[in-house]
């Protein structure tokens, strides 16, 4: 594989003017949290009673209906997101690929992962763009309140991530987590949908990153569990992957720290790249060749993606 070409870190937006950056950063990160929380308990007030609607008609015509209805609420939550971020933060964005996704059918999307605040990035640069995002999920999150019962609602995957220590003691775990994928994964087969993993499975740190000992400068070592199950049983409807790399000039940040408006730049790359034919598959069955042939593919793109980040962090 050759490296992708990364177009230099300068904004493709001039400087925000939020009306509320003056205020100072703490009372701007109370300011955007309050915000935050009503425009999720507006919506998710919506998206619940729509839930609890398909929950009593589980009918395939019924939720054929319903899930554009779903995924309708939860576009107008995250362009309310988008909403606040630009009343509160003066963050420059640099973005560049993501105009050329054309919004229609099935997408795989992977990215680095880095903080919270990425979450809140990839909404706010693919809204509208291409079909919702969907993200796999840790188990413990279903328990946060509001959002949890909303990611339910939403039919996103929630994976235990069970250790390889845990799965080789216990190794009907895996198949455990591979059920819960197949069963969002053939949901998603109804609704076009953008399937989202971050694949490294936890968020980049210097200590686990040296815990890892990963080969990377800037990423940890990519997982194919959860990638090779969702390519198992959409292999054959997935339009492209959509391959996003994000970079924080200025370091990654907590989350309250993007709350406060202390997050002065924001760098994002896009590439839309095939997925090769050996990692294709609908009969939803990942057996240990098909997986290896997945994960040769992510060390691959990984290998491209280190580069990458190198390349944007030089400038």
């Amino acid at each position: 594989m050759t490296t992708p070409e990364s177009p230099p870190i300068h904004p493709t937006q001039p400087p925000v003017r939020a009306p509320l950056a003056v205020l100072p950063p703490p009372l701007r990160g109370v300011t955007a949290f309050v915000l935050l929380l009503v425009n999720t308990l507006w919506w998710c007030s919506l998206l619940f009673v729509l839930a609890l609607l398909r929950l009593l008609l589980p009918l395939p015509a019924v939720r054929r209906r319903l899930d554009p209805l779903l995924n309708a609420v939860a576009t107008s939550w995250i362009a309310g997101n988008s909403g606040w971020m630009r009343l509160t933060q003066p963050t420059v964005w640099d973005v560049a690929g993501h105009t050329e996704l054309p919004y229609r059918g099935w997408y795989l999307v992977t990215c680095n992962h880095q903080s919270w605040t990425d979450i809140f990035v990839l909404q706010h640069v693919f809204n509208r763009r291409i079909p919702l995002l969907k993200f796999f999920l840790k188990q413990q999150l279903i328990y946060v309140p509001v959002m949890g019962l909303a990611w339910w609602a939403l039919d996103f995957p929630f994976m235990r991530r069970h250790s390889e220590e845990a799965l080789r003691r216990h190794p009907e775990k895996r198949q455990q987590d591979l059920d819960a994928t197949r069963r969002a994964c053939a949901k998603f087969s109804l609704v076009p949908t953008s399937v989202m993993n971050f694949v490294e499975g936890t968020r980049f740190t210097p200590a686990k990153h040296a815990a890892q000992g990963g080969r990377w400068q800037h990423l940890l070592p990519p997982k194919a569990g959860g990638l090779a199950m969702a390519l198992a049983v959409l292999g054959e409807r997935f339009e492209s992957l959509v391959d996003v790399t994000i970079v924080y000039p200025d370091g990654a940040p907590r989350f309250w720290d993007f709350l406060c408006g202390r997050v002065p730049r924001v760098v994002v790359r896009v590439q839309r790249r095939d997925i090769p034919v050996e990692c294709r598959r609908s009969d939803g069955s990942v057996d240990a060749p098909f997986r290896k042939r997945v994960h040769h593919w992510l060390l691959g793109l990984w290998n491209e993606k280190d580069a990458q980040i190198d390349a944007l962090r030089r400038g």
